[in-house]
């Protein structure tokens, strides 16, 4: 569906016209920001909305986070807002009337602007206006006198039309898969049962018998990976579980050609160790076949013991609030042998753990699903970006 529309659209584009160079500052006016005092600064939405810089920049759009009583510089509905502090190059649509502080920059200009702009960020045109900064930061002149080509009204129409198309497919795209989390996230708050609780909110059809709370020493086996620094052979055979490869769900890998700690289809592996803040702490990667992956050092493997269905402590250990709890925010997190072996949580039988796994199994398959679709178009955007625009 979304390449049959596209491609009706980008055979009406033309190629061989005339292109022209000119000065971004001689086709589009562009305002650069000026921050108001901060004691102006207000939390009432009966002001006006402050745009600083990427972060208050979401999904294209302006997201509210601070107001101001003083209006400096203005951007106004239907321009396009540029980040020129770190990050530089930034855009999105300004889809209502807002005060920019120093960090961002209004421009007004049509959308094959907007979008000759992105491919600015692509080639890294910001990046080294602002190379040898201390500050990362791209000022009026670099902007205004910034060298762009442009084509006739009727082509950057066609260009700015097939952009849009694609452009909203990956907004659509993405929308079904933050539902999807949504759904999951809700999934995980409703069949689960609280450490306070027998039973979950939600429960499957002849399900009745309490949970019973128990500890990970008593339902799984604990040990530690170890050491394969001097082993890593891009060549071998066995991927290393180490805490990159579980952070990004296996695909950042390493590989040995010496089995030290094989791990079997149904273990978890569990990162133990992680700089403050961090996002690898806690994380959890489940084993999907035998004798194919080897744990390294500061990674756990779990095995479950046979009452208990492996998919449901996946769900169930991955990044649970007891293990962030260890993380203090300001040095290294190292979660031990007894942190793991002390964790509490609600079980149900066995029977009941597999409906459970079954329906999240089905879930993340969704979410997979999604996620490579809003990949493959990121892709194809990024493609016509670089392929459409001289």
């Amino acid at each position: 569906m979304y390449f049959s529309a596209l491609s009706i659209i980008f055979i009406k584009v033309r190629i061989n016209v005339k292109w022209e160079q000119h000065k971004l500052g001689e086709v589009a006016k562009v305002t650069m920001g000026q921050s108001p005092s901060s004691k102006n600064y207000t939390d009432n939405p009966n002001d006006y909305v402050l745009v600083q810089g990427n972060a208050d920049l979401k999904s294209n759009e302006i997201s509210p986070r601070v107001w101001t009583k003083e209006v400096t510089k203005k951007v106004h509905k239907g321009e396009f807002i540029m980040t020129v502090r770190a990050p530089v190059g930034y855009l999105a649509t300004a889809n209502m009337d807002a005060v920019i502080g120093r960090g961002v920059a209004a421009i007004d200009g049509n959308k094959y602007l907007y979008y000759l702009l992105q491919t600015k960020l692509l080639d890294r045109t910001w990046e080294k206006l602002s190379s040898g900064s201390t500050f990362e930061s791209i000022s009026s002149n670099d902007i205004k006198n910034l060298e762009i080509k442009v084509t006739e009204t009727e082509e950057e129409k066609l260009i700015a039309k097939l952009m849009d198309t694609v452009t909203y497919f990956v907004t659509l795209q993405q929308r079904k898969l933050e539902q999807l989390k949504q759904l999951k996230r809700a999934m995980l708050q409703q069949l689960f049962a609280d450490k306070n609780c027998k039973q979950p909110i939600l429960r499957f059809k002849s399900f009745n018998d309490n949970w019973e709370e128990r500890k990970l020493s008593d339902i799984a086996n604990y040990r530690n990976g170890k050491a394969h620094e001097q082993y890593i052979d891009m060549n071998g055979i066995y991927t290393v579980v180490n805490s990159k490869f579980i952070s990004t769900n296996g695909k950042v890998k390493k590989f040995s050609n010496k089995p030290i700690e094989l791990l079997k289809k149904g273990e978890i592996a569990f990162v133990l160790s992680d700089v403050p803040k961090g996002k690898a702490l806690a994380k959890a990667y489940l084993i999907d076949s035998d004798n194919k992956y080897s744990l390294n050092q500061r990674i756990a493997g779990i095995t479950p013991s046979s009452d208990i269905n492996s998919y449901f402590l996946y769900v169930l250990m991955n990044r649970n609030r007891y293990f962030l709890k260890f993380d203090d925010g300001v040095g290294q997190t190292n979660l031990s042998k007894k942190d793991i072996e002390e964790f509490k949580e609600n079980y149900p039988l066995f029977d009941e753990q597999q409906k459970i796994a079954n329906l999240f199994s089905q879930i993340q398959t969704l979410i997979s699903l999604q996620q490579n679709k809003h990949t493959q178009l990121i892709a194809l955007k990024k493609y016509l970006l670089q392929k459409l625009f001289i």
